[in-house]
């Protein structure tokens, strides 16, 4: 599998396991992470440490992770993000919506720091 899954109490984790993030990798993500929103996962990391390439099909898999997060009122980031996947990131302008982080460590501060800002604002 190009990529693995780790559910924990208030996030889950998504580790992109391959080199490419393109049409052989993204249509089993997206279902992936359907099936996660079908199952009450609401915040959502996606590490993409190994991965040095993402096309467009890339890129529909990452934005439909960020709509089904924001769907179910949940925090979506990515994180460990290449040079060459940054450039196509920003060239696509989608780093002004994207919540992006270096490490997985930090992204798991943010939705950390995200739940808690929502319980105080609930109140």
């Amino acid at each position: 599998m190009s990529h693995s899954i780790a559910k924990k109490d208030k996030y889950t984790l998504v580790t992109i396991e391959t080199e490419k993030l393109d049409t052989q990798v993204a249509p089993g993500l997206k279902t992936d992470l359907v099936v996660l929103k079908s199952e009450g996962v609401k915040n959502i990391i996606i590490d993409l440490s190994d991965t040095r390439y993402c096309d467009s099909s890339g890129l529909s898999a990452i934005l439909i992770a960020n709509r089904l997060c924001k769907e179910a009122g949940g925090t979506f980031v990515i994180c460990g993000v290449q040079d060459p996947v940054m450039k196509l990131i920003s060239i696509s302008q989608l780093d002004s919506i994207l919540n992006i982080t270096p490490t997985s460590q930090e992204a798991i501060d943010f939705i950390f720091m995200d739940e808690i800002e929502k319980d105080i604002n609930a109140e």
